[in-house]
C-alpha cells in the first residue's frame, strides 16, 4: 500500500488513511473560507502543517457543545485554526483563553480571529506559558470548562499541573499528540516529547480526580492520538 512522506511536523502516513479522513471530512465538516484561510496559515507559523485536522477540530468542537462548556483555556495557538473552531462552540458569551508563546504566531492568530468574526470571544495571551498561568491565577480567573493542551510536549506536566489548577468538578482536559508514531510507549526513549507524554499520562493515571481514556487516531497526520479526561 502506498504511504504519504512525512512531512514537517507531521507522520507518514498510508495513501488509504488520506482517502478515509477525506472521504468523511468531505461529507461530515464544513470549513468556511475562514477556517481554510486559518488551516492554510499555518504554513506561516514557526511550526507549520502542526494544527489539528478538520476532522479532528469538528470532534474538539462537539466535546464543548456536548459538554456546554463556555469558557475553554488552549494551550498553543500557532495559526488559531483549533482556537477558531472553540470560539464558534463557545457562542456567545463565552470566551477561549489561548497561550502563545511566539509573537510572530500570534499575529498570524489575530489576523485569522479578525476574518473569522470571533474575535471578541478569544483572549491570546503571548509569552512563556508559565507566565499567562501564572497571571490568570494571580487574578483568580473562573474556572475553565474544557482545556485542550497542544504545546510544546516536554511541558506536558506542567501544562496539566496549570489545567488543573485552573479548573473543576465536571471538566474536560485534552492532551494531544499522545501516541507519537508509537514512540509512547518507549519506556526508555530519551527524547523529551515521549518523556513529557508519559509523565503526563502516569500523572492522568494516579490523580484521584481524573477519569480518562486514550484513542489512537491515524489520518492525514499519521499516528497519533489523544487522551480525554473528566475531573471527578
Amino acid at each position: 500500500m502506498e504511504s504519504h512522506a512525512a512531512v514537517e511536523n507531521r507522520y507518514q502516513s498510508l495513501d488509504a488513511w488520506h482517502e478515509v479522513d477525506n472521504y468523511f471530512s468531505e461529507l461530515l465538516i464544513e470549513e468556511d473560507e475562514a477556517l481554510v484561510e486559518a488551516r492554510l496559515s499555518g504554513s506561516d507559523t514557526t511550526m507549520p502543517n502542526a494544527e489539528v485536522a478538520a476532522n479532528q477540530a469538528a470532534l474538539l468542537q462537539l466535546l464543548v457543545k456536548m459538554s456546554g462548556a463556555k469558557r475553554v483555556l488552549e494551550f498553543g495557538t500557532l495559526a488559531g485554526y483549533s482556537t477558531i473552531w472553540f470560539a464558534r462552540a463557545v457562542g456567545h458569551g463565552g470566551l477561549v483563553c489561548t497561550l502563545e508563546l511566539k509573537p510572530e504566531n500570534a499575529d498570524v492568530a489575530r489576523r485569522n480571529f479578525e476574518r473569522a468574526g470571533v474575535r471578541e470571544r478569544i483572549e491570546l495571551m503571548v509569552g512563556p506559558a508559565a507566565a499567562s498561568v501564572e497571571a490568570l491565577l494571580s487574578s483568580a480567573v473562573e474556572p475553565f470548562d474544557l482545556v485542550f493542551i497542544d504545546a510544546d510536549k516536554p511541558s506536558n506536566p506542567s501544562y496539566l499541573e496549570a489545567a488543573l489548577a485552573l479548573t473543576g468538578s465536571g471538566a474536560l482536559i485534552i492532551l494531544d499528540n499522545v501516541v507519537r508514531n508509537g514512540a509512547v510507549v518507549d519506556a526508555g526513549s530519551e527524547d523529551p516529547r515521549v518523556i513529557g507524554t508519559r509523565t503526563a499520562t502516569q500523572m492522568i493515571a494516579e490523580h484521584p480526580e481524573l477519569e480518562a481514556t486514550a484513542l489512537q487516531t491515524v489520518g492525514v497526520k499519521g499516528w497519533d492520538g489523544l487522551i480525554v479526561a473528566r475531573r471527578i
